[in-house]
């Protein structure tokens, strides 16, 4: 091992140039996209940030017009993002799966006359992935919106390389991580329709807890259960917001520009236990049970619940697409951009509710299910922090692996 570069020196530095040649995508007619077909349409939304490919399930672009048969792919063909549309997507990289038949679409470069005499192709799809190469190849691209290589750009792209076997058995390592990260994916996406098929039957009253199965479901008018919280001048308590995906957080843990007004008399206080929804987005179900002090901007509308209901139980409710159907019945307005749901107009909604002891214990089943998942996520989150490590380790040649 050189000691000024610390890599070893039996490893050799070559353009990838040298190695391979990249090919355009085909700009395939937006009239023939459709919601089902025969081929798959791919897109930079089929990338992961750190590389690997991502299924888009119902969101997938399906294609049906005349394909030049030279643009549709192969198992195992290595695509490049060539564009950045999501922050740090630019040079990340994907092996096509074989479920389906994929197209080569424009702003994708596919790696061709890959010299595999001196790389090989797993081993540069991870080269690929790796923050040395895309920190090369980020550094030559242009564009101020939107970021963008070329061909040429990567071709100029520097990387080590050790012999074959050692970059076969590197490959092989970090597609073991790979493997468990897809397994933990997998295991995430069964929690949660697990949970989506509990919510719809416990939610419901389909399935009853034998303890309660005698008492019956009430239905009430949110306007009983609920009182409209207008608590201003609290401006020494944090600003709060309410999220699609973590529920109810402090603002500042959020990553986008704080655009809140810097009077904050009008802000509205939120107890731990109130119900916090977006007057303008109640329409999609936008709320959340809120487990912090704090504030909100004048554009939420808290509610704070009575004792005969459950905040985390009516917080579950919120979500069945069913009361969501109903937000949106209610909201006001002309168009989808202008509908919002006041508290007056919520509080005539009606829902099936039963007593307080079943509510609890619903909501107990369903928090179980979450726990779940965010387990499973932290898994899967520190085993990419394992995989990143080790390409760190394993690309420069810090850690060598026998052969």
């Amino acid at each position: 091992m050189t000691e000024q570069e610390k890599t070893p020196s039996d490893w050799r530095k070559s353009r990838l140039g040298r190695l391979l040649t990249i090919k355009h995508g085909y700009a395939f007619k937006s009239e023939c996209f459709a919601a089902s077909g025969p081929f798959v349409l791919l897109t930079p939304g089929n990338f992961y940030e750190d590389g690997g490919f991502r299924s888009k399930g119902d969101q997938e672009k399906y294609y049906t017009g005349d394909v030049p048969s030279e643009y549709i792919l192969k198992r195992g063909d290595l695509l490049i993002a060539m564009t950045e549309q999501a922050p740090g997507l630019l040079g990340s990289s994907i092996l096509v799966p074989e479920d389906n038949l994929y197209l080569h679409n424009q702003r994708l470069g596919l790696v061709n006359d890959l010299d595999e005499s001196e790389i090989d192709r797993l081993f540069l799809y991870y080269l690929f992935n790796y923050r040395g190469v895309r920190a090369q190849i980020h550094t030559t691209a242009s564009g101020t919106k939107v970021r963008h290589t070329a061909p040429s750009r990567i071709y100029e792209v520097e990387v080590l390389l050790p012999l074959l076997p050692e970059q076969r058995k590197i490959a092989e390592i970090l597609s073991t991580w790979d493997r468990a990260i897809a397994l933990t994916e997998r295991c995430i996406e069964a929690a949660r329709q697990r949970k989506k098929g509990l919510m719809q039957r416990l939610l419901t009253g389909r399935v009853r807890f034998p303890e309660f199965g005698r008492d019956e479901w009430q239905e009430v008018q949110l306007g009983k259960v609920f009182t409209e919280r207008k608590e201003q001048g609290h401006e020494d308590l944090p600003l709060l917001s309410v999220t699609a995906d973590e529920g109810i957080i402090h603002r500042d843990e959020l990553d986008r520009r704080d655009t809140s007004s810097a009077d904050k008399s009008k802000y509205l206080r939120v107890h731990k236990g109130d119900i916090v929804y977006n007057t303008m987005r109640m329409w999609q179900g936008r709320s959340g049970v809120s487990s912090l002090e704090g504030i909100v901007s004048p554009a939420y509308t808290v509610c704070k619940p009575k004792p005969s209901v459950d905040s985390d139980f009516v917080g579950y409710l919120f979500q069945l697409p069913s009361v969501v159907y109903l937000f949106r019945r209610y909201s006001q307005g002309l168009v989808s951009d202008t509908w919002n749901l006041k508290f007056k107009h919520f509080a005539g909604i009606r829902v099936r509710i039963p007593k307080i002891e079943e509510q609890r214990c619903i909501a107990a089943v369903l928090q179980a299910c979450d726990r779940e998942i965010e387990l499973l996520i932290q898994k899967r989150d520190a085993l990419q922090r394992q995989k990143k490590g080790l390409m760190q380790q394993l690309l420069r040649g810090r850690v060598r692996v026998k052969v």
